[in-house]
Formats: C-alpha cells, structure tokens, sequence
C-alpha cells in the first residue's frame, strides 16, 4: 500500500480519500490536565490529515446512542480501546486506517471506555478492539497514546518522515 502514497502522481487521488476521526472517550472528565495538553498537541496534527472531533461522554449507554444517531452514507466504524483487543504496530494501525479510508468509511470512532471496561454489548458492535499493550493505562494516558498514534498513521499513509520505522 506505501507505494501507492509515495507516487506524486498519486497525490491528488490520496487528498480526494476522506475520512473523518472521531476520539471519544467515556467517563465524567470535567477537570483539564496535562494529559488534555499532551492529547490536543497530537490531534492539532491529526487535523492537517482529515476533520477530527473529540467527544467524552458520562456513560458507555449514552456513547452508544449517539453513535446510532450519527448520519452518513455509512455507519461510524467503531474502534474500541479494549485490553482483550488486537495489538497493531504502528504500520498496521496505519494500513488499517488506510484501508478503511480507501473502502469509503467515512467515519472512524476511537474510543476510551468506561473504567470498568466495555460491556459485551459494546465490545458485539464493534468492528474493531484495539489493545494499547497488555498494561492497563489510565485513561487520559491512553488518550494521549491513542492521539498520537492517530497522528503517526496518517504520517506513515501520507509518507511524512515523523516515522522513521523504530
């Protein structure tokens, strides 16, 4: 899939490819920290990439709605940050995202559970569970993990030298 990215020629059909970035989160986040900070530094970048929205919400029940209420030609792919999920190096993250944009999906969700975990329900309708690592992570960290790794995708998609391959 690089090669296609690498081609100038192949620029202007690569720009035309949208897709739209969801982060959520769920939990009562009313206090900023430092965390925040570090997450909104990485999806400032994000941002040059594709339109992106944040959204945190008091319950996973309430997430869950409005993910139904969303309209589109497509229904938002949920990615849930799960401990039980998939483990992607950061090139296929960005070959999975990648794949998604170029299948037409127009809205990607990332998303932080509840501290307790996502329920079974949740975890049924999501198109993808993605572990961070086999350490558990407080949420705003994983915020920040999972904003950078956004990023770091859409470097590697578009060829950017952000990502060295280490």
């Amino acid at each position: 899939m690089r090669a296609l990215y690498d081609k100038p020629e192949n620029l202007f059909a690569v720009t035309l490819i949208a897709v739209k970035i969801l982060l959520a989160s769920v939990g009562n986040r009313a206090r900023r920290d430092a965390f925040d900070t570090l997450a909104e530094l990485y999806l400032g970048r994000v941002r040059g990439y594709c339109d992106l929205e944040t959204a945190v919400y008091r319950t996973e029940e309430a997430f869950l709605e409005a993910m139904e209420r969303q309209q589109g030609r497509v229904a938002p792919l949920l990615a849930l940050l799960d401990s039980r999920g998939k483990l992607f190096s950061s090139e296929q993250l960005a070959a999975w995202v990648g794949e998604q944009r170029e299948a037409g999906q127009q809205w990607l969700v990332f998303a932080v559970g509840p501290a307790d975990g996502w329920s079974d329900a949740a975890r049924r309708r999501a198109r993808l569970l993605l572990s961070l690592g086999p350490m558990t992570l407080p949420h705003e960290l994983a915020r920040v993990v999972v904003s950078e790794q956004i990023y770091r995708a859409f470097t590697i998609l578009a060829g950017h030298p952000y990502h060295s391959g280490h």
